[in-house]
């Protein structure tokens, strides 16, 4: 009995073992890898303040501080001054919407407000000029209510979308697979 137990749990163990070997690769082409998802042979990047052309004024800042703290956060890379850094990751805000989603049946009032935020950028190797990323009409938003109950200000809808925003973007920076 004891015997039979060790038996299939030394099995279950090898089988195990196989298993994972099997599908880890150090190419993730050829199967799937534990390595990270994140270019190698980037080490510095720079973040100056994104441009801004609406009329929402300080989502520049906040952006570009979200992305900012997002790749110290999530990636090996380092933020770096423009004359140190090996790439650089620029953009420009190109809209921010305010769109009613639901209306109060009595009053008429919004009930449920989305916040978006559309923007392009681009991230180039300064080394050599090659453009590593680039992305045209790259939105992200978040949804607030500003009714009675809850009383959200727009501004946590901005700040939501932003940090939506930052996270997508710096999840563009990835190898591509």
């Amino acid at each position: 009995m004891i015997r039979t137990t060790l038996m299939a749990l030394s099995v279950g163990v090898w089988l195990f073992l196989s298993a994972i070997s099997s599908g880890c690769a150090s190419d993730p082409t050829k199967g799937y890898s534990f390595a990270s998802s994140f270019s190698t042979d980037v080490r510095t990047v720079y973040v100056p303040i994104f441009e801004n052309p609406t009329f929402a004024r300080g989502l520049e800042i906040e952006l570009t501080d979200a992305i900012i703290k997002e790749i110290q956060r999530t990636t090996p890379w380092t933020v770096a001054a423009a004359d140190s850094a090996q790439t650089q990751l620029t953009g420009k805000i190109n809209d921010a919407l305010l769109r009613r989603l639901s209306t109060g049946r009595g009053s008429g009032l919004a009930q449920e407000l989305s916040y978006t935020i559309t923007v392009e950028f681009e991230w180039k190797d300064v080394r050599n000029g090659k453009v590593l990323v680039s992305r045209q009409n790259f939105s992200a938003s978040d949804v607030f209510i500003p009714t009675e109950g809850l009383n959200e200000r727009i501004e946590t809808g901005q700040h939501g979308a932003i940090q939506r925003l930052a996270r997508d973007i710096v999840g563009e920076l990835r190898s591509n697979w």
